[in-house]
Parts: structure tokens; sequence; C-alpha cells
């Protein structure tokens, strides 16, 4: 069975986000004393008296708006309402009971979800504040938990009370088949759209409006092909233009889910081409050793002629040209065109990035490399490779023993890697390779 999943919802700025934090004990949702900061629904788990559960945090809720970005929020939190087995109503003792709470207590009761009314922002030692009884008036049958999201007081207190109101469930066993995609690339490019479509529903917010993503998006899929986690990342802008903390958070996060994937979806915009930060972006991927795949979207939108793709396809290999490795396809995210594909190619490039290699093979392919073309030589002394051995997978690691690691230039490392790919293909995957030099320890 999956785990229970408890939504965390409220009004703009009541503390969803730190709650979250504190229940999952990461900083996963964005939190800074603005309203409108969380715009998607963010996932993460925790775990109480041996229970896994799922955690929802959501935008903030104004039940009036006219704001297209809040609207889109609210219908967010519409979703995880209906996905939901419990729900945790936060509202904030500071403010006091304010019509929106009332307005969205309505909403809630008409889900017919167990709800959890919480007062936030009791950060005070001993009883509660007189305005906290207000909120009695919510007309829930639980009582409302008085807890301070920031010191974690009370959270002990919210979560027995959710463990209360849980159907039974059998906790799900961790699935080492499951595939992480971090979808990476400029803003505005169709990160969110391509998700979207993948899953046929409105699961993230999207926009025209650049920087629409602000947090990095946990999305679970399963079909045919296999399981996936998708995450969906704030598109990364040029260091420059990342004026506010916002921004800075979401750069960091975009890094921090390019850490945590086995594979990367590189969206690049059709229209625009490989920019120059689409290279640096790709860079991040390839530093940290990850699979990619490069997809150009909008491709719906190019007019063709029969030279069109090729021109395309060398056009951003050669302003890719550390990553050739990486497979290229042309999508739409808005039509769906080839969106299908994706699954094969993002199973062949996880699998050659777990490829392991015997020492066995690996050496009779150096052996063929070097006698087809000399090791380099300087004064007399001429490079002598000993044997080489894989040590990691994602990304694949060779260490190759030699005499004199100064002689054995970048050049010829190159010609070693393509040696290796055109023998056992590690389409998609960066190669690392370590040069040691017997009896003078590590050198990379």
């Amino acid at each position: 069975m999956p785990k229970p999943v408890i939504a965390i919802v409220g009004r703009p700025n009541v503390g969803k986000s730190t709650l979250f934090n504190k229940l999952t004990g990461k900083r996963t949702a964005i939190v800074e004393d603005v309203p409108g900061i969380t715009r998607d629904r963010i996932y993460g788990e925790t775990e109480w008296r041996g229970k896994k559960m799922t955690l929802i945090d959501t935008g903030g809720i104004d039940a009036m708006t006219d704001d297209p970005i809040l609207v889109k929020m609210r219908a967010q939190a519409q979703i995880a309402i209906d996905t939901a087995d419990v729900i945790i109503f936060v509202c904030d003792v500071r403010s006091g009971l304010v019509s929106d709470d009332m307005d969205i207590a309505l909403m809630l009761k008409k889900s017919g979800k167990p709800v959890i009314p919480c007062v936030n922002k009791v950060d005070s030692v001993g009883a509660p504040p007189a305005d906290y009884y207000d909120f009695y008036s919510l007309g829930f049958d639980a009582e409302p938990i008085a807890l301070s999201a920031l010191h974690g007081s009370g959270s002990g207190d919210l979560l027995d009370e959710v463990m209360a109101c849980l159907p039974e469930y059998e906790n799900e066993e961790d699935n080492d088949e499951l595939i992480n995609v971090a979808v990476i690339g400029k803003p505005n490019a169709g990160k969110s759209s391509l998700i979207n479509k993948i899953l046929s529903d409105d699961r993230l917010i999207v926009s025209d409006m650049p920087g629409t993503t602000r947090d990095a998006i946990d999305t679970y899929f399963e079909n045919e092909h296999g399981k996936y986690n998708f995450i969906d990342t704030a598109g990364l802008r040029r260091q420059s233009k990342v004026e506010d903390r916002i921004e800075k958070f979401s750069v960091i996060r975009a890094k921090a889910a390019v850490e945590r994937a086995d594979v990367c979806l590189l969206v690049v915009d059709a229209g625009e081409g490989v920019t120059e930060q689409d290279e640096k972006i790709a860079g991040i991927a390839h530093e940290a050793g990850k699979g990619i795949i490069i997809c150009v979207n909008k491709w719906d939108t190019i007019e063709k002629d029969n030279s069109v793709t090729k021109k395309f396809t060398d056009d951003v290999y050669t302003a890719l040209s550390f990553m050739t490795y990486a497979p290229l396809i042309f999508i739409s995210a808005k039509t769906g065109q080839r969106v299908d594909k994706l699954f094969e190619k993002i199973n062949a490039v996880k699998n050659m990035s777990d490829l392991r290699i015997t020492t066995g093979m690996l050496n009779d392919v150096l052996s063929d490399a070097v006698t087809r073309v000399q090791p380099p030589s300087d004064k007399g002394r001429r490079l002598k490779i000993y044997y080489m051995t894989q040590t990691g997978v994602a990304p694949p690691t060779f260490v190759l023993f030699c005499n004199r690691a100064d002689l054995f230039h970048f050049s010829y490392q190159r010609y070693i890697e393509n040696c290796l790919r055109s023998t056992f293909g590690f389409d998609g995957t960066p190669i690392k390779m370590i040069i040691k030099q017997k009896g003078d320890g590590d050198k990379v």
C-alpha cells in the first residue's frame, strides 16, 4: 500500500512551510516572511511511531483573489486536499481568527476529509494566549492544537492526532528501481509543462512568467517503463540576475536537485537554441557526474525543412562540446510530440550510468588502444599504463595506474575515454578517470 498523504494548508504566511520543514527534518520548502513563496505542492516524508507518511506543503490559499498566480496556487491546494488522507489546517495566533480562515474551513469541510486545525506561532511557554481559544469557532471535530512550527513544540501532539485519523497502511518498502529525474534548464524553457504532459495532470503551476517555479518539486510517476521521481527545478538564471534572496535559494535548490538525481533532462528552448546559460546549467549536471538527456522543447514551433534537424543537432553539440555523449531528442511539451520516447532514453541512460565492466575486459580495450596510438613521451621518457580498473558507477569511474602521471595528458585521457565509449557505449553518462602514479599517491 502507498504511504498515507498529509496535506498542510492555510492562508499565506501562517507558517506552513516552516511546519513542513520541521516535520520532515529538512529545509525542503523555502521559508521567507513574504506571502506567496510556496506556489506549487512540495512533497516530503516524515515518520512517526514507526509509520512513514508523505507530507504536502501547499501555497497559501487566498479565497477571494483574482491574481492569476494566486488563483493557480488555490487550485494546487485543492488538488492536494483531494489527494490527502488527512489535512492539517494551519492558522496564525498572532493575526487571530480572520475571515479567510473561516472561508478555508468551509472549503475543507466540503472535502469530507479528516481535518486537524492547528494554531501556529504559539512560541511562549505555558498556557496559550487568549486568542488561541477563538479558533474553536472553526467548528471542526478535532480541537485546535497549539504549536510553534519554529521551535517544534506541539508537533508531537499534532502527529499523534494525525495518526489517530489515519486508516491502516503498511509502509511501502524502499524501491531500488526508482529513477530520480531532475528537469533542468533556463526559466520558461517548458520544464513544468513537460512534467504536466507526462502526468496528464496539472501537477505543477505553468505560466509564461519566468521564475514561476521557485522550489524543487518531487512528483512520483509509474508506467509500464518503470518507476520515476520527476524533480521540477526553478529555472537557473544568469548569476548577475539572481537578485532577491528567494531567487538565490531557488538556484541552490536546483543544484541540490541535480545532486540527488540519477538522470537530468536538460530542457532547451528550440526558439532560442543553446545559450550561454544552457551551457552553464549543463555543466552543473556534467560536473556532478549525472546522466543527461538533451530535450529540445517547443519543436512544434520550428519551421521544418530537410536540413533543419541536422543543423540544430550540430549546433547543440558544438555549443555543448563537453557532453557530446548525451543523447538528444526533439520534443514538444505542448503537443506531446516524442514525450513518450523519453522513458526509454531515461532507462537506457540510467543503465549506462550503472554499467560495470570487468577488469579483464577493460585491459583488453586498453591494450588495443595503446597499440593503435602510442602514449605520449617527454625527453625520452614514455608514458606506460600498467592497467586499468573500474572503482565505481554513477558516474562510471576508472583508475589507471601508470609510471608518470605528468605525461598522461588530457588529450590522451580523452582518447582512452573515446575507446571505452566506442566499445561499451556509456551513452548519456560522463566518465570519470583517475590517474595514479605508482609510489607517488593519487593524481587526478
